[in-house]
């Protein structure tokens, strides 16, 4: 039942293809919650897998065995297989922690410098307007949300375009769409193949909310015309901000802009491509799950504690 735990480690190598499918196929919202729970069901399933396969490394040395009060051999695969296992999970979740302790510090402190920039700029109700030569526009989450413009971008645009700017940084915030970005930041860290996962992420946040620009203003080309020339201008932009706040320049600005001028299309295989994304973190799940019992079974038996 040991090797059921390797099922966790490898499905998320299968996760960032079925992203890129579901952008395509679902609407941008759907894919973008779609997609991020699975990432974060899939980070944790391996969390998980590598922390039961260092604890049967680690009962496995007398010290720790003793700490555990096993009075029987505990039953396994071949040494061979657990203490190496053991010891790559050990790096593995060494590695990975450092990595996440690092982002949330660096993430905490922008954040907050973030949020002091934007305290100093005048306010018109969660418009803060910094004054700045760098374009850039962007939506502060935090109590209250925030939609921070610098001087240089509102000059960048004009009117109408102004708006559309407007609209989609509010529609990020409506959104909730930074708890979408920094789940995909946390399993980015958790597992190297969801680091691909994070990107189809922050698109399918961009994307969800120039549909919704769109649909505010009414003018789909508009729509693209005021994102294209707000992420040109914010190209030079260099301020600090954390992962989770959205800025307008955030991901292939192109890609974005096509699909907007294009006709609003049904989603294609929508249903197919979800079902794809539950099973996905289904089998996960169960095999995490049913891994881990099987575990706690064994230690049991080796305590005394029940029969084989």
């Amino acid at each position: 039942m040991t090797a059921l735990l390797l099922l966790p480690l490898l499905l998320p190598f299968a996760l960032p293809p079925l992203a890129r499918r579901a952008l395509e196929r679902l609407a941008p919202a759907a894919a973008l919650w779609s997609v991020t729970v699975c990432a974060l069901l899939l980070a944790g399933c391996s969390a998980v897998a590598l922390g039961v396969y260092l604890l049967l490394g680690l009962l496995k040395l007398p010290p720790f065995a003793a700490l555990g009060e096993l009075v029987h051999p505990l039953r396994t695969a071949s040494d061979a297989f657990v203490v190496p296992a053991a010891a790559v999970s050990a790096g593995a979740l060494a590695v990975c922690g450092r990595a996440l302790v690092r982002s949330a510090v660096g993430q905490a402190r922008a954040f907050r410098a973030a949020r002091a920039e934007a305290g100093r700029g005048p306010a018109a109700g969660d418009l803060y307007v910094v004054d700045s030569p760098r374009p850039d526009a962007y939506a502060l989450p935090g109590r209250p949300h925030r939609v921070v413009v610098t001087t240089a971008m509102l000059r960048s645009l004009d009117g109408p375009e102004r708006e559309v700017l407007l609209a989609h940084e509010r529609a990020h915030n409506a959104g909730g769409h930074h708890y979408a970005l920094a789940a995909a930041e946390l399993a980015a860290h958790c597992h190297p193949a969801l680091r691909r996962v994070r990107d189809t992420v922050r698109l399918a946040a961009e994307r969800a909310a120039d549909e919704a620009a769109a649909a505010s203003v009414g003018d789909r080309r508009l729509t693209a015309r005021a994102i294209a020339r707000a992420a040109l201008a914010g190209r030079a932009a260099r301020t600090e901000r954390p992962g989770f706040a959205p800025g307008v320049a955030t991901g292939p600005v192109p890609q974005r802009v096509q699909a907007l001028l294009a006709a609003p299309r049904a989603p294609r295989a929508g249903r197919a491509v979800a079902a794809l994304l539950a099973a996905c973190a289904a089998l996960s799940c169960v095999a995490s799950v049913t891994g881990t019992a099987d575990v706690h079974h064994r230690v049991e038996v080796a305590q005394g504690e029940e029969r084989r």
